[in-house]
């Protein structure tokens, strides 16, 4: 099938959008409006954006009555926010913080969550988050509106700290199935993450090496099949 996603002219019952790439990392943001009042929401239009220097972005769309979300206006007010991680046993908690609740409304309180301080900026972090990402907000990229009241946007912010539980770490590196961390599907879906495979990167001499046995006509092996 084929569709133009500003027509919605897909045919299906719901819309399939969110459901085309997947799965997606949660960013549960913390931030402090201009008069210090804490919001605490998850984006599952988050990533990071790049390792040198460490980036992440998290992509707000409008609020359905017109205007910026909170988050996005307290990093661009405030000029900071922090990224706290989502492992499985805070999943039911994440999901009430994305309820709709008017303006000034401590979602960390209502969901029963502590915050504690963090170091390199003022907005506190979620001490039940096993990784928090402080950052320094670097720029904002507005899109244009599309078929809602405003348009959304991309916030991209330099990580300035990070907070590691030792909970979540086995022999040195960060233990995946200690973690537990959720992904957003589409729809109402979403997936746990508690099982890996390794996959190393190839060198240029293993993908030389592949291509001259190829060349030479030997046997197959499992690897021809890349």
């Amino acid at each position: 099938m084929f569709y133009e996603p500003h027509k919605r002219n897909h045919g299906l019952p719901y819309d399939p959008f969110n459901s085309l790439v997947i799965p997606r990392p949660i960013g549960w943001v913390t931030s402090l409006s201009r008069d210090g009042r804490l919001n605490l929401a998850p984006f599952s239009h988050f990533n990071v954006c790049s390792t040198d220097p460490p980036a992440v972005m998290f992509g707000p769309g409008g609020k359905d009555g017109g205007g910026p979300k909170d988050s996005r206006r307290n990093a661009e007010e405030t000029g900071e926010f922090v990224v706290n991680m989502v492992p499985y046993e805070l999943h039911k908690r994440m999901n009430l913080t994305s309820a709709p609740v008017d303006y000034g409304i401590d979602e960390a309180e209502m969901a029963g969550l502590e915050v504690v301080p963090s170091i390199k900026v003022r907005t506190p972090r979620l001490a039940a988050s096993p990784i928090n990402l402080e950052c320094r907000h670097h720029v904002t990229v507005a899109l244009p509106r599309g078929t809602g009241p405003s348009g959304g946007a991309v916030v991209v912010g330099l990580i300035v700290g990070v907070h590691i539980s030792e909970s979540v770490i086995t022999d040195g590196v960060i233990d995946v199935a200690k973690f537990r961390p959720i992904a957003r599907l589409g729809y109402a879906d979403y997936a746990l993450i508690d099982q890996t495979f390794r996959m190393p990167r190839p060198t240029a001499a293993t993908v030389a090496a592949l291509n001259e046995h190829k060349r030479a006509g030997g046997p197959r092996r499992q690897d021809d099949d890349i």
